[in-house]
C-alpha cells in the first residue's frame, strides 16, 4: 500500500479555509479521502446525535452506509465511546462488527473533538485487509483533528 500523504491535513485546510457550512466542509474531506488513498472503498463522518443519542450518517464518498449507530456498537461506536482513534487490521475479526459494506475488511476510524468531548467519528474502510498503518493513523489523526477544528460545534449541535 501506499503510504498516505502527510500532507493530506494541509490540503484540507486549503480547501476549508474561509467556509463555513460544515456540510460543506465535511463533504470535500470525504472526497479527498476517498480520491487520495488507494484501496478505500469508503470515507465519512458519523455525528452524534444528541436527539436520536445515536451517531448518524454524515457526508461520505462510497457505497450506502449504515445511517444511526449506537455508542459502543461497532467499530465506529466503540471509538466514540472509548473516545479513541481504532485500527482495525481485519473488521471480520472484531466483535460486534456492523457490515455496511461487505467489501470492507480493514477500517480505521478516527474521534472528532471539540474541546476535548468527541462529537463524532472520521470513518475509513478498505478492501485490503491491513491496509492502515501506525504512520497512517498518525496522519489521519492530524487530518481528523483539523477537520474538527473547521467544524462549528454550536452549528452541529443545532443540526444533529
Amino acid at each position: 500500500m501506499t503510504p498516505i500523504d502527510s500532507l493530506l491535513p494541509a490540503q484540507l485546510t486549503a480547501l476549508s479555509e474561509g467556509e463555513t457550512n460544515p456540510i460543506t466542509i465535511m463533504a470535500n474531506a470525504s472526497a479527498l479521502l476517498f480520491h487520495a488513498l488507494d484501496a478505500v472503498n469508503w470515507a465519512g463522518v458519523y455525528l452524534f446525535s444528541t436527539r436520536t443519542g445515536t451517531l448518524d450518517l454524515g457526508p461520505f464518498n462510497g457505497e450506502v452506509a449504515c445511517t444511526h449507530i449506537e455508542p459502543g456498537k461497532g467499530v465506529v461506536g466503540t471509538a466514540y465511546a472509548k473516545n479513541q482513534a481504532l485500527r482495525v487490521p481485519d473488521v471480520h475479526q472484531f466483535a460486534g462488527h456492523i457490515a455496511c459494506d461487505a467489501a470492507s475488511n480493514a477500517e480505521i476510524v478516527l474521534p472528532l473533538r471539540h474541546a476535548g468531548q468527541v462529537f463524532g467519528i472520521l470513518d475509513i474502510d478498505s478492501t485490503a485487509f491491513d491496509r492502515f498503518s501506525e504512520a497512517d493513523e498518525q496522519v489521519l489523526g492530524k487530518f481528523a483533528d483539523c477537520l474538527a477544528d473547521f467544524l462549528d460545534a454550536a452549528t452541529l449541535a443545532k443540526v444533529y
